[in-house]
């Protein structure tokens, strides 16, 4: 199957691992209904052509996507991956959170996924003439992070506990947010993007390795509180999958 090109091709491929995921009570979906989930909203932007150039965040969002379906795809025919997510798919029925499996796909595609994605697409021309998109992009994706929550306390309903301990989102209590993430991305997107093409494979492992130690992290957080609070969340969740997912898809 040849790799999608537009944004909505990048939808069908999303919603069939999610699918394959709910017949095979596969966790692969948890993460691969959250990125359904948000890339949805961006191709409503782009089809409304709130951005300064559509079709250059589309293309990027395409590429972007395609990392992780290559990887998904290499992942699932025992082909060799980035360090990162081969962590994250080989920990994918490890007793965790529901979003613990979330946030390591979310560290590897963000981190480590974004920054290539965007350092590539930005290739043989200013790098900052995609900074207002990309940056419009993180307020799009704030703007449903209170959705998304929502949709996971359906399965995870002691959700909230970490909610409380991080003052603001879940995502603060492991010392991980989307925009966090964002940022450190267009970071690297930058560093990339200043390389020659003969170095960047040496930076990109360097980044690989970084983000592999903050997948650790999310799967084993240091400090004993967080890791007890995750565990205890854990217990009240939904423990079949199918069902997991079939939830968080209710509208």
């Amino acid at each position: 199957m040849p790799k999608p090109k537009r944004i909505e091709e990048v939808l069908q491929e999303l919603d069939a691992i999610v699918q394959e995921s709910i017949k095979t009570n596969s966790r692969h979906g948890l993460f691969a209904y959250v990125y359904w989930r948000t890339t949805l909203e961006i191709a409503s932007e782009i089809a409304k052509g709130n951005f300064e150039d559509n079709q250059r965040l589309e293309i990027l969002d395409v590429a972007f996507a395609n990392l992780y379906l290559d990887a998904y795809k290499a992942y699932k025919n025992n082909q060799k991956l980035s360090a990162s997510w081969t962590f994250a798919f080989e920990n994918i029925d490890a007793p965790l959170a529901i979003i613990q499996h979330i946030l390591l796909g979310m560290n590897t595609h963000i981190n480590l996924d974004l920054a290539v994605a965007t350092a590539s697409t930005m290739s043989g021309q200013p790098i900052q003439d995609i900074e207002n998109d990309y940056n419009k992009v993180n307020d799009i994706l704030f703007q449903i992070t209170n959705e998304l929550q929502d949709r996971l306390s359906r399965v995870s309903p002691l959700l909230f506990i970490a909610d409380l301990l991080g003052k603001s989102t879940d995502e603060k209590l492991i010392n991980f947010s989307m925009r966090k993430a964002r940022k450190q991305a267009w970071n690297s997107a930058n560093l990339l993007w200043a390389l020659e093409e003969g170095n960047r494979k040496k930076a990109i492992d360097k980044i690989d390795f970084v983000v592999l130690q903050l997948g650790k992290q999310i799967k084993s957080p240091k400090t004993v509180i967080l890791k007890f609070v995750l565990q205890f969340i854990q217990i009240f969740e939904t423990k079949n999958i199918s069902k997991i997912i079939s939830k968080l898809k209710l509208d």
